[in-house]
């Protein structure tokens, strides 16, 4: 599946670890589930290398929030285009836990969501097509002025207002 950072298709450098693995695979750029992160830390720990995990709607940041650290990777899951808790775990990684590496939209992403993604603190992003970067950039064309402040910067509407 294209990965795309920046705007730009990007090199996927993890090695996604089945979630039916029993133990760990030789290599140190890992994207382990939030069990096999739980069953396999000390190891982990102790080899070294980079860390990824991945989380399910169901597991929120806090759950992660003393081992990020470890982690220059998160990936969050989206099931399905309707399911959103995903936004809010990326905002509490940025905002309240300051998790500064890469926070990965996985699952359904839709182009629809794109822009919504990235203002939440996404900053890669899995999209199932094969104009992944077009649609990036339409995503990012559709809305120029917002309402709500977010992790991303940008000027609100009433900001934009106040400065005029």
């Amino acid at each position: 599946m294209p990965l795309v950072k920046d705007g730009k298709l990007a090199e996927d450098g993890w090695q996604k670890v089945d979630p039916e693995a029993t133990s760990m695979p030789s290599g140190d750029r890992l994207l382990v589930t939030l069990d096999q992160w739980t069953e396999h830390k000390v190891e982990l720990c102790k080899r070294g290398g980079a860390f990824g995990v991945r989380l399910s709607p169901d597991h929120g940041p806090e759950e992660i929030a003393d081992d990020l650290v470890h982690f220059d990777l998160v990936a969050l899951e989206f099931p399905a285009f309707t399911d959103g808790r995903a936004y809010s775990h990326a905002r509490l990684l940025r905002e309240r836990y300051g998790f500064e590496g890469e926070i990965r939209a996985v699952g359904d992403v839709a182009l629809e969501q794109l822009l919504f993604m990235h203002r939440s603190g996404f900053d890669a992003f899995e999209i199932a097509s094969d104009s992944a970067v077009e649609d990036w950039e339409t995503a990012f064309a559709d809305i120029d002025v917002f309402y709500q402040p977010t992790a991303d910067g940008r000027e609100t509407a009433l900001q934009a207002r106040r400065r005029s």
